[in-house]
């Protein structure tokens, strides 16, 4: 029976480098001296969570509005130019050391695939850095709707042409991935616990693992 592992992108397959990034961005033209650091990168996730349940729009907007609300709430004076740094950063972000080889081993018995909330253009180069070839990169600017949307996998599995019992999920986030995918009727779910967080009994099945070095192994490759 045909097979797929999907991946999210951003902090499961790539080191998602935005939090030290935006500080660097900001700390080239700000004093940061005053900012309570840990409260404005919260919030800052917490505001690009809430835009991607609002109507679709492009990624980078959303990378852009985010910051824009999170400086202002922090009294920090917001420029177009801190976004578009942002936005220009998040494409050379490189994949978690043990990545490739992990997706190299599954490949031998799997077609791999990303569900990613992100623009086309900006992921295309993600991917190259981690220098495996996908069967599909399936993004949120193709499914004009961004996860948890249960439209994005709808979409996914259509463009894949797969049956949702054929798909095993894997994924480090819980709002975007693990929440809404437990009543999609998925073969299996791993969850990369890479920031040892403690699971939920709510939401199983799954698997948890703290990186990708295990995967191969865990689906018997």
């Amino acid at each position: 029976m045909r097979q797929i592992v999907t991946f999210d992108a951003y902090a499961t397959l790539i080191n998602f480098e935005l939090a030290p990034t935006t500080l660097k961005v900001l700390a080239d033209r700000l004093d940061l001296d005053g900012l309570d650091v840990d409260e404005f990168l919260d919030d800052f996730r917490v505001m690009r969570f809430q835009a991607v349940l609002e109507a679709y729009r492009p990624y980078h907007e959303i990378l852009h509005s985010s910051l824009r609300n999170a400086m202002r709430l922090h009294g920090l004076e917001y420029r177009e130019s801190d976004g578009d740094a942002l936005v220009e950063a998040v494409p050379t972000f490189g994949p978690w050391p043990e990545v490739p080889d992990a997706l190299r081993a599954l490949k031998k018995k799997y077609e791999i695939a990303i569900i990613s909330n992100t623009d086309d253009n900006l992921i295309a180069r993600n991917v190259e850095n981690i220098g495996v070839e996908f069967d599909y990169v399936i993004t949120a600017q193709q499914a004009k709707a961004y996860k948890p949307d249960r439209q994005t996998f709808e979409y996914a599995f259509q463009t894949m042409d797969a049956d949702p019992s054929q798909v095993i999920h894997v994924a480090q986030g819980w709002e975007y991935d693990h929440i809404p995918t437990r009543d999609l009727g998925l073969k299996r779910r791993v969850w990369i616990n890479r920031y040892g967080r403690r699971g939920s009994s709510d939401y199983q099945p799954y698997d948890e693992l703290p990186d990708l070095s295990g995967l191969p192994a865990l689906l018997g490759c």
